[in-house]
Parts: structure tokens; sequence; C-alpha cells
């Protein structure tokens, strides 16, 4: 998706038409040439790939004896309509709209305003290209950089879409967890959830922090994706309750000679499976891919567990009770030898309703 603008942004150019990455692998191992940028046309597969050089542009596609040059110097037009054609392919239940995110430290207005009123127009173009409507759900990304002032860039795009909603099953909160302030990030997701249809979900993208989690699912937010709980784990850090950060270090020296699981009560294949902390350390230290899983398996099943106690607090009508105990468990505050509960975290919560 559009995310991927940020991420391979040395690789890729963005116009209108859509985005075009080089391929970044060169025989001879150098990163390849960004000083052409070449249009491309349709492909049978739905996608459009081009091959260039340094001084001429070609529509065709390389034979074999073009591979050499064209391992340098290929380029891939990846456009809404080819975004939609893949995902349509796939056949994921929920699919998302290709838009055109902006890193949200950027100081590029006149960059963010493009992005924004572009978001819009691809949206039209991804909403056009999709053929499954019916069991596939097509979720537009609301852009607008870290502007929430009234009519600002963030109303603009919010705007924009509910003149679709008759198209949009549900909706994506975009271009946020990028180096924003605590502060910044939500308050651009309050600003969003109160704009958004009730009756619709809603998905924050890239956020998976339990505490933020905890604190955007107060805010409005349904749905969320991050790599931090499979990512952390490949550094041997487990996810557990109790006081922030809420993680368990396995390659640091108190997990030695430590023979409790990392949590009583999981049930994962880590816990569930006998090993203990002791056990994971030691795995760890001499880079057993077999203890990375376990944690991953751990750290994937503390998220899973979490989810199910938020959405049990909200079916109970007590979420504000559990995002309050979750906050304490954490920060118990320095006159108890914790840490105090962070100013955006109480100002979040407010702003939700929980004093």
């Amino acid at each position: 998706g559009g995310f991927q603008m940020v991420s391979l942004l040395k690789l890729a150019e963005i116009t209108e038409e859509g985005v075009t990455f080089e391929n970044p692998f060169r025989e001879d191992g150098k990163e390849g040439k960004k000083d052409v940028f070449a249009d491309g046309d349709d492909g049978d597969n739905g996608i459009a790939t081009t091959t260039t050089t340094t001084t001429t542009t070609s529509r065709k596609r390389p034979s074999s004896n073009e591979s050499t040059d064209a391992s340098k110097s290929q380029r891939m037009l990846l456009r809404p309509e080819d975004s939609i054609y893949h995902q349509n392919n796939i056949g994921s239940d929920i699919i998302m709209a290709l838009d055109d995110v902006v890193s949200s430290v950027s100081d590029d207005n006149t960059r963010f305003r493009i992005a924004t009123y572009r978001t819009l127009r691809w949206l039209d173009r991804c909403f056009s290209a999709h053929r499954r409507p019916h069991d596939q759900n097509l979720f537009p990304i609301v852009q607008g950089g870290l502007d929430t002032s009234p009519g600002g860039l963030r109303d603009v795009c919010l705007a924009g879409f509910r003149l679709r909603d008759d198209l949009a099953p549900g909706y994506a909160i975009g271009g946020l967890a990028g180096g924003e302030s605590k502060d910044q990030f939500w308050r651009v997701v309050d600003h969003c959830c109160r704009a958004l249809p009730d009756a619709k979900p809603r998905y924050l993208m890239g956020v998976g922090y339990p505490l933020d989690l905890v604190v955007c699912t107060a805010l409005g937010v349904d749905m969320y994706d991050c790599v931090y709980p499979t990512r952390t784990a490949r550094f041997g850090v487990a996810l557990v309750d109790g006081e922030a950060p809420g993680t368990l270090r396995l390659k640091g020296h108190d997990c030695a000679d430590d023979y409790r699981a990392i949590a009583e009560g999981c049930e994962c294949m880590a816990c569930g499976g006998g090993y203990t902390r002791a056990r994971l350390h030691a795995m760890l230290k001499n880079d057993s891919p077999l203890a990375v899983s376990l944690v991953t398996h751990h750290n994937l099943a503390y998220m899973m567990s979490l989810n199910r106690k938020m959405r049990d607090a909200i079916k109970e009508d007590a979420y504000p009770d559990f995002a309050r105990r979750f906050v304490r468990d954490q920060y118990r505050g320095k006159e108890n030898g914790g840490q105090d509960v962070p100013s955006w975290v109480n100002d979040a919560l407010r702003a939700a309703g929980i004093p």
C-alpha cells in the first residue's frame, strides 16, 4: 500500500499516475540508478512494468537476451488500479486503497496538501477498479498529516470520504506512528474518530504498542496492525503485564536463573510448553531460531489476549475501569517506586471521557 512510498522512498518516484519503484538489485551489486523515470503501460498481470536505461526509455518487456540490462534498470509502476487488482486476486476480507503517504515528521506543507487531494482522487480510481465489492471490503485511508485545525487537511480528507460513504464499508486512519510526538499522535486519532461514522469499523494503521491500543480504543478505534509484537520478539523481548514498558528482556542477566514461565497462566507455545525464562535465555544467547519463534508466539498470544480483554470490557460496558486499571498497572507513580502516568495518556483518556 501507500506506506511503502515512505519505507521505499529512495527507490520510488510518485506522480499522479502512480508510484514507480526501481529495481533495487543490479548485477554489479550496486543500487540502481535514480536519474531516469519511465512511464509504463498495462501488462496482462495487472501491473505496469517498464525497462529503462540511462539514455533511453522502452515500453516493452525485456526479452531473454536483454535480461542483463533489465536487471540493472527495471522499473515497476504501481497504480491504484494495480493495487486493487492484486488485492482482489489475493482475496483478503479487507483491502486498502492506495494512498499517497507523507512522513508525519515532514515539514513540507505543500507536499502534505498534494498528497491529501491525491489520496481522494486515487480513492475514486480504487473504487472504480474494485471487482469484488460483494465479498471484499475496500477501506479508504484518512491522510492529511498532523493538521487537525478546523478545515485543515485531515478535515479535507474526511469531508471527501463523507461524500463517498456509500462505497466505504469501513475506514482506516493512516500517516501516523512515524516519529511524531505522542501528543500529536493521539490528537489526530481523536479528531478522525470523532468525524468517522460510528457504525463502521475504524482501523488505525501501524499502531501496536499495548498502551497505544488501550488508549486509542478508548478514543474509538476498532482495529490495528503492527510489526511490533513479532519484531521485538526477534530481539528476545517478551510482552508482559505490569510496569511500563510492559516488556521482559529474556537475554538479560536476570533471566539466566529464572525458572518461571514468561507469564503465569499464558497458554502460548513457550509458556504452555514448559519453556522457562532461563531456558529461553540460554537458547537466545545461542541464537536459536526456535527461541525466536517461541517468543514470537508468546507475543502474539499476549496481543490476542489483550484484545479479548478490551472487547469483553466494551461488551460489559466496563471499558473505563479496564483502561484505568491497565494504566495504573503500568504506571504506579514515583511515590510507589514506579513511573508517573505520561501527560499524553491522561489527556487522551480525558478526551475519551475517562478521567
